[in-house]
C-alpha cells in the first residue's frame, strides 16, 4: 500500500502484484477505515474475487499448455531434420569382400 501513492500506473503495480486493480482500491480502503484492521468482506465480494482469480488462472494454464504443444512440435521438427541430415553424408553400406 505504501507503493500506490508514489506509483503513476496503478495497473502496472496491479499486475506485477499479481492482484486486480479493484483489489489494490479495496486494500487502500480497507487501511483508510479500519486503522491497520481490515472490514470483513462480504460473502459475495469474496466468492467473485475467487471466481475472477480462478478464470485468470484457467486462462494463463492453457496459454502455457498451448506453449508446452508449440515448443514439443517444434523440437520434434528439429530432432526429424537433424535425423534426416545425418543420413544424407553417410556412405551406403555395402558388403565388400576382399581388400
Amino acid at each position: 500500500m505504501a507503493r500506490m501513492p508514489a506509483c503513476g500506473n496503478i495497473v502496472a503495480l496491479a499486475k506485477e502484484l499479481g492482484v486486480s486493480r479493484r483489489v489494490l482500491y479495496q486494500w487502500r480502503d480497507e487501511g483508510k477505515h479500519g486503522g491497520g484492521e481490515a472490514r470483513p468482506r462480504k460473502p459475495r465480494d469474496r466468492e467473485r474475487e475467487l471466481h475472477q482469480q480462478l478464470e485468470k488462472t484457467k486462462r494463463l494454464l492453457g496459454e502455457k499448455t498451448m506453449e508446452v504443444d508449440f515448443f514439443r512440435g517444434a523440437l520434434q521438427k528439429i530432432e526429424a531434420r537433424r535425423q534426416n541430415n545425418e543420413n544424407i553424408g553417410e556412405a551406403a553400406s555395402t558388403t565388400r569382400s576382399g581388400s
